[in-house]
């Protein structure tokens, strides 16, 4: 009951950490705000999070209504349940990326909270690639399995986030993530088992075939590498906005990968 009662604490933690969602205070008394061991929860966590999305596709589906305007009003109500805080992450991500000439100023552009031009573009092609990639795939999926197919997505993201987290060392002493601590080893070990293990179940649960399966974990993992490598080279380490920004370019590539092979 230790171990069940921990695991919740720390599921709650995490909703916290990645949402608005309010959790009760019980889940936070004697907690130093660190997230070494609260990563292993980010897979539940992200379907939790993604759960109201998943509800709202599932019945609007049910009601016939257009594929293009239901994608649209899934990715506002993310937008709206996390605060755009995985948004934010890859527009100021974007900018830093496209505007620094090196590492410091990088690095300075990140913490700047006005977006620029490559901030703007990119969030511009997320929202457009995630709703085309959606609207593509749901009329092909039951009301249901699509929202099982969501929450599969989400936990892949999350896990994404930690995948990603632990690869690289803090790229600023003084940063969010920084802050929060490196992930546990095992605590790492069961985030990425528990977000492929999640996924595969509801992707199977919703009838996805096996071929759109495959690709989808192909590209949850040659996305975060590939991104794992270029924040290494520009920043030298990870920060709380390319965390963000990593599960902001999974879920487009998962998503993209869903709409090609399903």
């Amino acid at each position: 009951m230790t171990y069940i009662g921990d695991l919740w604490d720390d599921v709650a933690r995490a909703v916290a950490f990645l949402s608005r969602i309010p959790m009760p205070q019980r889940h936070f008394v004697d907690h130093d705000g660190r997230l070494e061991r609260v990563v292993r929860a980010f897979p539940f966590a992200g379907m939790l999070i993604a759960l109201p999305a998943a509800v709202l596709a599932a019945t609007l589906m049910a009601l016939h209504a257009s594929s293009l305007f239901t994608a649209f009003l899934m990715i506002a109500v993310q937008a709206l349940v996390t605060g755009a805080l995985h948004e934010d992450g890859l527009g100021d991500t974007a900018d830093g990326f496209g505007g620094g000439r090196d590492r410091e100023s990088a690095l300075e552009i990140m913490k700047d909270s006005r977006v620029g031009t490559y901030g703007a573009l990119a969030l511009i092609l997320s929202v457009g690639l995630r709703v085309s990639a959606l609207a593509s795939f749901l009329p092909l999926l039951g009301p249901i399995d699509a929202g099982l197919a969501l929450l599969a997505v989400s936990a892949l993201t999350r896990g994404a986030m930690v995948w990603h987290w632990s690869r690289l060392p803090a790229a600023r002493r003084d940063g969010v993530a920084a802050s929060a601590g490196t992930p546990d080893p095992r605590a790492t070990s069961t985030a990425l088992g528990s977000a492929v293990l999640f996924s595969l179940l509801l992707f199977y649960a919703s009838g996805v075939p096996t071929i759109a399966v495959l690709l989808a974990l192909a590209a949850f993992a040659l996305t975060v590498k590939a991104f794992g490598k270029i924040a290494s080279r520009k920043l030298g380490g990870h920060t709380g906005d390319t965390i963000g920004a990593t599960q902001q370019l999974t879920e487009i590539a998962i998503l993209g990968a869903l709409a090609l092979a399903i």
